[in-house]
């Protein structure tokens, strides 16, 4: 049964989210595809809005036996965040949070020797557009936010096709911006909302990043 409000796909999604964002067009602002989902969706945003494109690769940093639970975030650049008041009230020892970032350190490395283009593109005084094909919990994309702030952009906007309510209402306290196309009630996961929601392989986001970057250094 096809649901009210469903996209066809990421790059369908993205093109709606392009319009909602339009504002943007051929200014300073960067777009930045939290991998893989999200890097389809960023694609079609950067592609009409004529804008850079980059992958932006955080790890959540998962509270031991709790992995769902964000104690933090490592993400591209070196960025660490840390929940010092979570760990505080957890207890949790310092030799298991050192564990954690280790583990996570290694996958962010792999991850973006994976996505390496040729420059990565500097944020700082930028507008950055962080994008995910949608919101749960957004403990990622919160934990995005607060990697990006730390290279001193001008603005940070969210943008995503759809999300929970809440996670959107809650992310306007961490970003500039936030847009989310729909908010449906009840949410249940972000699948739902797209008739095709396969997995989006690693060489579709690799071709994605190396298009973007060619389609960039043409001269207009």
């Amino acid at each position: 049964m096809s649901m009210v409000g469903q996209f066809a796909d990421r790059r369908e999604a993205g093109r709606q989210l392009a319009a909602a964002l339009e504002r943007f067009r051929s200014t300073a602002a960067v777009v930045l595809g939290l991998p893989r989902g999200g890097v389809p969706v960023a694609y079609e945003i950067a592609t009409a809005l004529e804008l850079p494109l980059d992958v932006y690769i955080v790890r959540k940093l998962g509270v031991p036996g709790h992995r769902e639970l964000a104690m933090g975030a490592i993400a591209s650049g070196g960025t660490k965040v840390i929940d010092d008041e979570l760990i505080q009230e957890l207890g949790i020892p310092e030799a298991a949070i050192a564990a954690v970032i280790a583990e996570e350190a290694r996958e962010l490395a792999a991850r973006e020797r994976l996505f390496a283009t040729a420059d990565r593109i500097p944020l700082e005084g930028r507008t950055v557009i962080l994008v995910d094909d949608g919101l749960a919990t957004g403990s990622t994309m919160r934990a995005a936010v607060r990697a990006v702030r730390q290279q001193q952009p001008a603005r940070v906007v969210v943008a995503v096709p759809v999300g929970a309510p809440s996670t959107c209402k809650a992310l306007e306290q961490e970003a500039d911006e936030v847009v989310c196309l729909q908010t449906p009630e009840p949410f249940s996961a972000v699948g739902l909302w797209y008739r095709r929601f396969d997995q989006t392989p690693d060489d579709e986001v690799r071709a994605l990043l190396a298009a973007a970057h060619r389609r960039h250094l043409r001269p207009h």
